[in-house]
């Protein structure tokens, strides 16, 4: 080989070697910017930790946990955030309310006592203000909550887990590292001994947080690390998942049964009615200036009809009405102590007389008291839910007047109550001037898409209440008169040669006649326009059906209903 050749040789070797090195140190280089993050300490040192559920969120708190005297508390804020959405500070009393799916609490600023369900109980700790935020002893709101609390001193952590959420441990086979992410270049966040015990976090599915052969846990220090899968044994399942009950199998078919006060509960025995499965007598009301005090109008006859009810199956959902005393439940929504009256007498009522839900009928309110409203039923439910009974709760279209559909907070009633009741019916009530239909098919539909939509209620909690009746409208000139027509009357007022025309928009007959000189005018329900507006249950995937109100309707009614719904 030349001179020349070799020294080219030599060139190219050099220049092959540097690329070799700058390669090697393009690849170090991006391995060490790659991991380098994974060795980063991000943990907070400064404050309490807070694990929630196996998630580390004190950066998400809005308030520092503070640890005093042993007791562990909680802001507001963040209660509100973490755990109840609802929960309340009541002004007139000076005290703090939260509540629960069965359990509602209220503590009194200052003081080392709760009232739990309405039990009296002491405190380790009482309500602190502090710069003008209220900590709560969460530490004895353990119960309230269904949670597991401990504090690790070591570490400065509090670590809170839902008693309703799956909880599995496991032991580590060898002393081992744990890691802050899954891989084995990044950064140790705990040691494990031997033996050791660790909590094993659980994914949205409820199985274990598994990434690459690593698998999450949680250390006996509050700290959350990976650690190889391989390296756990022993996995064990302290606590499954306690799912919610399906309230309802299939679809609702309730009637409202009513009577008035002046009468006794009515005698059903020996009868079964096809397509029902839920009846809800008026059996209380409230007593005018009554403070919370109930009307009972149940009685021996009361006991009777639950025995009659339950002996064919069906569910008794006892109604509460207001009775449209605007004043009183005024009184008693706008204070704390009178709707706890109110909530502990139909508590009672529900023990006594074995019913299987409340139905809540408060008609006529003030719209200033809508939130109040709400408050009144957020109290109630975790009560009922306690000894197993449904909340149902009647309401409006939205859209409305003041006093007839603006005092309802749709969404909270529909988000907190088991199931909320759209009176589809009235649309032209005893207020208007100009005839139409009571209860069109069109504006029904109109106003469930309100309620799915602008007022955000889950369709599986909406039960579309129908109406037994019709009205009929009376012209003489300018004049319009109207009355009631009910259901199973029709062919006794509408002459048998009257034209009836389907409106197709109303899914209804129309017929007009004239009877002594007047013009009558009626949008008739029949089977026909209650087929159509059941079949509105399966559309919108709604939770069923009720009907105001048992003895309007004809028998051939019940037939159609128990299609429809498919209810025996």
């Amino acid at each position: 080989m030349s001179r020349r050749a070799k020294r080219e040789e030599k060139v190219k070797s050099k220049f092959l070697y540097k690329i070799i090195v700058v390669a090697i140190f393009l690849a170090l280089a991006f391995w060490v910017l790659k991991t380098a993050p994974n060795y980063v300490n991000t943990d907070i040192t400064d404050k309490p930790n807070l694990i929630i559920n196996n998630s580390n969120v004190t950066k998400d708190l809005k308030k520092d946990v503070i640890i005093q005297d042993g007791v562990i508390y909680i802001s507001m804020e963040d209660i509100e955030n973490f755990f109840d959405p609802y929960i309340y500070y009541d002004e007139q009393h000076n005290q703090i309310v939260t509540t629960s799916d069965n359990q509602i609490t209220s503590m009194v600023v200052g003081e080392n006592t709760m009232v739990n369900n309405g039990s009296s109980i002491k405190t380790e700790g009482t309500i602190l203000e502090k710069d003008g935020t209220y900590y709560i002893p969460f530490s004895s709101f353990k119960d309230t909550y269904n949670v597991d609390i401990n504090y690790i001193d070591s570490t400065d952590t509090v670590t809170i887990d839902s008693k309703d959420r799956k909880y599995v441990v496991a032991d580590s086979k060898k002393a081992n590292n744990v890691k802050t992410y899954p891989t084995i270049f990044s950064r140790n966040v705990d040691k494990l001994e031997e033996n050791e015990t660790v909590t094993v976090v659980q994914n949205d599915e409820g199985q274990n947080n598994v990434e690459n052969g690593w698998v999450e846990i949680r250390t006996d220090a509050g700290k959350l690390g990976y650690v190889k899968q391989d390296d756990l044994m022993h996995e064990f399942v302290q606590r499954e998942t306690i799912e919610d009950e399906e309230k309802f199998e299939g679809n609702i078919s309730m009637v409202w049964d009513y009577y008035t006060e002046n009468e006794y509960a009515p005698d059903r025995s020996g009868t079964k009615i096809p397509g029902l499965n839920v009846v809800s007598p008026s059996f209380f009301s409230l007593v005018d200036e009554g403070k919370g005090e109930i009307y009972d109008n149940a009685g021996e006859a009361g006991k009777n009809y639950v025995t009659w009810a339950h002996s064919n199956g069906y569910e008794v959902w006892a109604m509460v009405s207001n009775n449209s005393y605007i004043e009183t439940t005024a009184e008693i929504m706008r204070d704390y102590n009178l709707r706890h009256e109110l909530i502990e007498n139909i508590v009672g009522l529900v023990l006594e007389y074995d019913l299987d839900g409340i139905n809540i009928d408060f008609e006529y309110m003030h719209d200033e008291d809508k939130d109040l409203f709400s408050r009144f039923i957020i109290e109630l439910k975790p009560r009922l839910s306690e000894i197993g009974a449904i909340l149902s709760v009647d309401v409006t279209a939205p859209d409305g007047g003041e006093e007839w559909s603006l005092c309802y907070d749709r969404h909270i009633i529909g988000d907190v109550a088991d199931y909320i009741v759209f009176m589809a019916y009235d649309q032209n009530g005893s207020s208007s001037t100009t005839p139409g239909t009571n209860s069109g098919y069109d504006w029904i539909c109109a106003n469930l898409d309100k309620f799915l939509g602008q007022e955000g209620v889950e369709s599986e909690k909406i039960i579309l209440g129908l109406p037994f009746y019709m009205r009929v409208w009376e012209e003489n000139g300018d004049k319009v008169d109207k009355y009631i027509l009910n259901m199973n009357k029709v062919d006794e007022v509408v002459p048998s040669d009257a034209e009836k025309i389907w409106d197709d928009n109303l899914k209804q007959y129309y017929v007009e006649f004239t009877d002594n000189g007047l013009l009558n005018r009626i949008w008739i329900e029949d089977e026909e326009s209650f087929r159509a507006k059941l079949s509105l249950i399966e559309q919108y995937n709604l939770a069923g059906a009720s009907y105001w109100a048992k003895g309007r309707e004809p028998d051939s009614i019940w037939n159609v209903i128990a299609e429809v719904l498919n209810v025996e």
